[in-house]
């Protein structure tokens, strides 16, 4: 599998469970960095300079193919263990929770200015 196949692979990765919109895997990547684990990002960061130097016939013998295949099946592998439907159910979780905390920090101080003045 080269080097392109790879990068498709994983930006499908992304779309599908990142939910990550955008032209190919170093456009995802910066739009998806910080929901994902370091590790991964440099396993990727190492695949899109790979892609960079691939287009170049004298620098492509720099690349350490090894090292490439190895990160791409680790970054594949955690990519594969997110659950999407987990992770939206997460997202409107959170909203809900901080929307609640609102709501009852107002509720609070409307009680407490009625009883400061002496409407209770």
């Amino acid at each position: 599998m080269d080097l392109q196949d790879r990068a498709d692979r994983l930006a499908g990765l992304m779309e599908e469970r990142l939910d990550i919109r955008g032209e190919g895997l170093a456009v995802k990547y910066r739009r998806a960095a910080r929901r994902m684990p370091r590790w991964v990002g440099r396993e990727i960061e190492a695949l899109i300079e790979a892609l960079d130097l691939a287009r170049n016939p004298k620098l492509r013998p720099r690349i350490d193919m090894a090292r490439i295949e190895a990160g791409t099946e680790k970054a594949e592998a955690w990519l594969k263990t997110i659950d999407p439907w987990d992770r939206r159910k997460g997202i409107v979780l959170h909203w809900l929770a901080g929307n609640a905390l609102n709501l009852l920090v107002v509720v609070a101080i409307a009680v407490a200015i009625m009883a400061w003045r002496g409407l209770l």
